[in-house]
């Protein structure tokens, strides 16, 4: 068996596999970057580290020149961008490079995150918007 990368490629085709809905997996990291991307080049390091240390994690990544249709439905204005799902919700999008302790330090944050909370305010901007 070949050595894989901790993280996984994320394509359009796949996307339903390794982020599903509410019941799916509870996290998905996902990199947006580009390999002419000199930002993206020096976070690769940071997030690949990080999929080591945290292997109940999954850590996708998205090549915007290849994935251009995804990169455009998580309205991805600029790379490296950081995205992190939990339970099916966007609770975090970030464009920059992350330094390591600063991307640990969300890693530890989003872990904490009270979904039953996060769930209740996404239900609650909804109502609201139905309404306006």
């Amino acid at each position: 068996m070949r050595e894989m990368s901790n993280t996984v490629e994320l394509t359009k085709e796949n996307f339903d596999d390794i982020v599903p809905g509410p019941a799916g997996q509870d996290f998905v990291f996902i990199d947006f970057w580009a390999g002419w991307c000199g930002p993206c080049r020096q976070f690769a390091p940071v997030y690949e580290k990080a999929a080591e240390r945290h292997p109940d994690l999954v850590f996708a990544k998205v090549d915007t020149e290849a994935q251009q249709e995804l990169a455009a439905a998580f309205g991805i204005q600029s790379i490296p961008t950081l995205a992190i799902i939990r339970e099916g919700v966007l609770v975090f999008s970030q464009a920059g490079a992350l330094p390591e302790p600063v991307f640990e330090d969300l890693i530890g944050q989003a872990r904490n995150l009270d979904m039953a909370e996060v769930k209740r305010k996404v239900a609650e901007e909804q109502a609201a918007e139905g309404q306006a």
